[in-house]
C-alpha cells in the first residue's frame, strides 16, 4: 500500500491542480514507498487524520525501539554537554543516530498526508515526488535539553486559515483533505508527564476566525492543552496552531528533538544542513534538502 491512498477520495472530494481546475490526483507512484533506511512507509488511519485536523497537533507515543531512543538521547547529550566531543559536521540534532530520525516511516507518512501536495496535471508535469525522491523538504532542526526550571510560557502563532500563503504559517482545509505548510515534527527522548512542561497548544486555534482573547496569555486558562507520552514519541504539529513552551517540572531532563518541515516551493528558515553531514547522507533522504523552487523541482531514477 502506498503511503497515502488518494484513490479512496477520488470518487467523491478532489482539490484543484493549477491547470483548469483538473482535479489532482496523483498515482500512488507519487509517494514514497519505503524511507532511505529501506523501510516501508505506513499510512495515516482515519483516526489521525481527524485528530490531527481537529486539533492542529497528533502525538503518536512509542514509535521508537529503545535502543533508538538510548543512542538518539546520547547524541543530544553530547551535543549539549560535550559539543567539542562530536566531529563538526555532526554537532546538530540531524547527525548521528538521530539521522534517522529525519525521514522516519512515521514522518515520510505524516508528510506525505499533510504537508507534501503532488502538483501534476497528468500531462506534462510530474509530481514533486516519487520512489527515489521526497515531495517535501526539510526546513530546520534544533534539539532542546531542559532541566526542571528551565524553559517559559511564551503563547505565539494561531489563526492560520486567515494567513496569507507567504506567512508560510498556514493551514488549509478541503472536503477530504487538509495541507500545513511549516510543520514540527518534534520527538521526545524522555518521557513526558501532563502539565509538567511538554508543548502547550490551544487546540483548534489553526482554524480560529478570531482574535484570540486576553486569558490565552495566563497558563492557567481553560484553553490550553498538552500532552503525555513514553520517551520515544514524536508529536506533529502545524505552526499555524497557537502554541508554547512550558517551564519544565520533572525531575528527569526534557531531551528533545524539534525538526522542521515544508512544502518544495516554501522556505522560512535561512538555514543549510553542514555539507559533509548532507553529503554522506542516502541520496534519497538528500533530495528533502534540494533547491526550494516548484517547475520540475523532483529528482528520477
Amino acid at each position: 500500500m502506498g503511503a497515502k491512498p488518494q484513490s479512496r477520495f477520488a470518487d467523491k472530494y478532489f482539490v484543484f491542480d493549477k491547470d483548469l481546475g483538473r482535479p489532482q490526483l496523483a498515482g500512488d507512484d507519487a509517494f514514497a514507498r519505503q524511507n532511505a533506511d529501506g523501510r516501508p512507509i505506513p499510512s495515516l488511519t482515519d483516526e489521525q487524520r481527524y485528530a490531527f485536523d481537529l486539533r492542529g497537533w497528533l502525538l503518536v507515543p512509542g514509535v521508537l525501539s529503545e535502543d533508538e531512543i538510548e543512542a538518539s538521547k546520547e547524541h543530544i547529550l553530547r551535543l549539549h554537554t560535550d559539543k567539542d566531543s562530536l566531529p563538526e559536521h555532526e554537532r546538530s540534532s540531524l547527525a548521528g543516530p538521530c539521522q534517522s530520525l529525519i525521514d522516519h516511516p512515521m514522518v515520510v507518512a505524516f508528510m506525505n498526508e499533510f504537508v507534501y501536495h503532488p502538483f501534476t496535471d497528468g500531462i506534462k508535469t510530474p509530481p514533486l515526488g516519487n520512489q527515489v525522491c521526497y515531495g517535501f523538504r526539510m526546513e530546520y532542526s534544533f534539539s532542546q535539553f531542559r532541566q526542571a526550571g528551565d524553559g517559559k510560557f511564551v503563547p505565539h502563532n494561531g489563526n492560520g486559515m486567515m494567513r496569507v500563503p507567504g506567512d508560510h504559517h498556514t493551514y488549509h482545509a478541503f472536503p477530504g483533505q487538509a495541507h500545513t505548510c511549516l510543520t514540527r515534527a518534534l520527538w521526545e527522548l524522555n518521557p513526558v508527564s501532563k502539565r509538567q512542561g511538554g508543548t502547550l497548544f490551544v487546540s483548534g486555534s489553526h482554524k480560529s476566525a478570531y482574535t484570540a482573547p486576553g486569558s490565552l496569555g495566563a497558563l492557567d486558562s481553560p484553553f490550553w492543552d498538552t500532552y503525555e507520552c513514553p520517551a520515544g514519541s514524536v508529536l506533529f504539529f502545524t505552526e499555524g496552531v497557537t502554541h508554547s513552551s512550558d517551564i519544565w517540572r520533572q525531575d528527569t531532563p526534557r531531551v528533545a528533538i524539534f525538526n522542521s518541515y515544508n512544502t518544495i516551493g516554501s522556505r522560512w528558515h535561512n538555514w543549510e544542513p553542514h555539507p559533509r553531514l548532507l553529503a554522506e547522507m542516502p541520496t534519497l533522504r538528500q533530495t528533502l534538502f534540494r533547491p526550494v523552487y516548484v517547475a520540475g523541482n523532483v529528482v528520477r531514477e
